[in-house]
């Protein structure tokens, strides 16, 4: 899944278009794609079709972006649409929180999409092998967000974050090709946030069930 491309949707483009454009557009290609794999009738089929090919004109038309590109990025699944689960692993050291630098010098939590064919707990613990050189422990979830309701830009699909507490078991960090930097930061004092994929917000909530003795996880 594209870093960039999913954002096609972020706020500011076309402001003279209201958000309420975008969610037309959404929920006609979610109604559009459950009609293509649920129905039976060829001419129904036709419609959906078509259906979902003006939602990508609506999304092309308020990003400025061309036709088919977007109908690569929003039409391009089957089945009945769900949210993408994105894991992120909060790791602790002497009271501050392990980050990872981006290859565009931006800071963020190990993670990323959940694999087809691992669970949650197996994906943090390959995402932070594979980002920091870590192996860890999955421990507690903390969190499971809606990422519309807590992270920009928006993105044309939508996602389900799952943060996780977990503890390093030893290791040591190799740049790689999807980060360039490891370290371990105060809640004080973070660097330039990735706030696509987690914000302070979210960074101060594995802090707050970090120091917690009893966390109940959160859920939107």
């Amino acid at each position: 899944m594209p870093n960039d491309d999913g954002s096609i949707l972020k706020t500011g483009v076309l402001p003279q278009l209201p958000d309420a454009w975008l969610d037309w557009a959404i929920e006609l290609q979610s109604l559009a794609q459950a009609g293509l794999f649920y129905g039976k009738d060829r001419f129904d089929i036709e419609r959906f079709e078509r259906i979902r090919e003006i939602s990508a004109e609506m999304v092309a038309f308020r990003a400025d972006k061309p036709v088919e590109k977007v109908r690569d990025l929003f039409c391009n699944e089957t089945g009945y649409q769900t949210p993408k689960l994105d894991s992120r692993a909060a790791i602790f050291q002497n009271d501050r929180i392990l980050l990872v630098q981006e290859n565009n010098g931006t800071w963020s939590l190990p993670g990323g999409w959940v694999d087809v064919g691992l669970s949650v707990k197996e994906n943090v613990i390959k995402e932070v092998r594979e980002e920091a050189g870590l192996d860890v422990s999955a421990d507690l979830v903390i969190a499971v967000q809606d990422r519309e309701k807590h992270n920009l830009p928006r993105y044309a699909y939508r996602v389900c974050k799952i943060f996780v507490l977990c503890t390093s078991l030893g290791g040591e960090f190799h740049p790689n090709s999807e980060t360039i930097g490891s370290d371990y930061f105060p809640e004080n004092s973070l660097p330039p946030l990735a706030t696509e994929k987690n914000n302070e917000e979210q960074v101060g909530m594995c802090f707050n069930a970090y120091r917690s003795g009893q966390w109940t996880t959160q859920f939107d």
